[in-house]
Formats: structure tokens, sequence, C-alpha cells
């Protein structure tokens, strides 16, 4: 059994949907050459699924799939998670609480649940933000590359990385706390990510993001954040992609496990869990595709880690922030 908080599959089903005319369900659903899809999830004994909504500039989506407007291209990305789900209900349901995923657990159907990446398309109305909500997205990855109306990215710009939240922003992480949304800090600017931190009572996750410590990069987490993340009860996904993990760009069985070990280190167990990213990081990866998954939890146990651990890496502690946050 596993949890993981990030990929980026559905979107990827609908640019390749529309490359060659076909379903962007059935996509989903089955297609070797992807990182995941619903037949190999549920082979690799998916519990629950995070399908990201990434959002990327507009002229990118115009042109790879003919929509728009944000709010366009957010409803298509969502629709294929749903219509997939409709489609076969027996292997995956669309859930909106923990009372739901539990549901689907006993029946034996992988969970999924909807998110955005990047916040853009929320436009900083109190209105997008409910009407999401309404359709079924559970987290909000607080930014991606740019500016938007929560605030600031993480960069390569000092100034920037010292950038909080909006006024916006504040208002709308108090918010959706309030209403059962989880605050993702994955990507966000070491200023947001503190503006966060001060604001939140329930958890708050990063979705994919590994130890800065250990691979210097801006997406990745300090010392000081894996800490006040842990306080928090939060959990940060360990990403795959090979920027995050090892220079030069490379992720191993290896990498992964020391990331692994040393958040486990730094903020305890209790602050780890699965981010893969999938569909959405390219290079050379040893944990190529979702059947991987299983294997990585079996190497965790042979370095050392127990089996008590790895049920906590693996699902446990991200079924703790769905129940003390939905």
């Amino acid at each position: 059994m596993f949890i993981d908080l990030h990929c980026d599959t559905a979107a990827s089903a609908l640019y390749k949907a529309h490359e060659t005319g076909g379903s962007a369900s059935a996509v989903l659903y089955e297609d070797p050459k992807a990182h995941l899809d619903i037949a190999r999830l549920r082979q690799a004994n998916g519990t629950a699924q995070f399908f990201a909504c990434f959002t990327p500039p507009k002229e990118y989506y115009e042109k790879s799939t003919g929509l728009t407007s944000d709010r366009a291209f957010t409803d298509a990305v969502l629709g294929v998670v749903k219509q997939t789900a409709e489609e076969h209900p027996d292997q995956l349901r669309v859930v909106r609480s923990f009372a739901e995923y539990q549901a689907a657990v006993s029946d034996g159907v992988t969970a999924a649940f909807l998110t955005l990446e990047e916040g853009r398309p929320v436009d900083g109305k109190w209105e997008n933000l409910d009407s999401y909500y309404d359709q079924g997205v559970r987290l909000i990855t607080l930014t991606w590359n740019f500016k938007n109306c929560f605030g600031s990215p993480n960069s390569k710009d000092p100034a920037i990385m010292q950038e909080g939240l909006t006024a916006f922003g504040k208002d709308a992480v108090v918010y959706m706390q309030e209403k059962g949304m989880i605050v993702d800090v994955s990507h966000l600017s070491d200023g947001g990510f503190y503006d966060v931190a001060s604001l939140c009572k329930k958890p708050f996750i990063a979705s994919h993001s590994d130890a800065r410590a250990l691979c210097p990069h801006t997406r990745n987490l300090t010392d000081e954040m894996i800490r006040i993340l842990a306080d928090h009860g939060g959990i940060t996904g360990l990403n795959f992609c090979p920027d995050f993990i090892e220079e030069p760009g490379k992720c191993t069985f290896e990498g992964v496990i020391r990331h692994a070990r040393y958040i486990r280190d730094v903020g305890g167990i209790e602050c780890l869990a699965l981010g893969s990213d999938f569909d959405g990081i390219g290079g050379d990866l040893e944990i190529d595709n979702v059947l991987k998954m299983p294997v990585l939890l079996d190497r965790l146990l042979d370095a050392g880690f127990t089996s008590s651990e790895v049920e906590k890496i693996a699902y446990q502690n991200a079924e703790r922030v769905l129940k003390d946050t939905l």
C-alpha cells in the first residue's frame, strides 16, 4: 500500500489525447509510455494518488490543447480524472474527504484526490476558490515558478526567495484550512513558507520536495523548514526529480533513500511521505514508473528502516494529515 502526493499524469494524458485525437481518460487508464497509469497503479497496490492539475503559461497549453483560458484548462484536466473514475468505478474513485478515502480503501478502490499545482487559476477571487472546492479540489500548491495571487515562487534570486505571501494569499491560507483544503508549499518561496507556517493551525505539506542540505536546489527544504513542517504535523513527499536528488542530474534508489534518511533524522519519521512527481519529471530515473514504488519500499527496509517506519512513509503519515485537514 502507498499514497503518492503528487503526479502530473492527468495533464500529460490530456496533451497526448489532443495530439492523437484519442480519449484522455483512456490514456490515463493505460499508457505504458507514461510513468504512471491507472492499470499499473492498481498493479502496484496504490492506495491513493493525488492528481495535480499543473497549469503552465497560457501560450503553452493553448498550443498543446487548443484551450484558451486557465479555467477551461483546469476544468479539462480535472475532468480527465473524473471521467476515468466514471469509466472504471471498481478501480478508481474521486474522493473529497477522509471518510470517502476510507470507504474507497474498504471497497478495494484506489482513491483519487484532485489538486491544483499553481494557484494562478484562482486569480485572487474567493468565488473561484469556492468553485474549485465544489469541483472536488482538496489541495492547492500555492505557486509554481511565477508570482501569482498567492505569493512568490522558489527562485535563484535571493530577493524573490524572501518575498512572502500576498494579502490575498495570507487570507486564503487561513480560509483553505477552515474549509478543508490542504495547503501545499512545494514551489513556494522561503518567505512564503514561513508565512504559511505562521498562519496554519492544521498541518500543511510540501507535496514533492526533498532536503536542501543534500541537494542545494531552491525547491528543496532547509533543515529549519523540515523541523517547522514536522512541528505542524505536516509531511514532505519524496520527489524523484534528478535535480532535487543528486548532482549531476540522476535519480537512484540510493539517492532517494539518502534523502529519506536525512529528513527522518532532522524532522522525525512522522514528516516523511511519497511525492513522486511522475510524468512531470525526466532525466536519468532509476524509479521510472509506478511499479517501482513497491521496490522503493523494499529498498528502504533493506537500508535499515523498520517496517513501522516504511509503513509511515508509504501511507500512514499521509493518512494522518488527511484525517487532520479534510
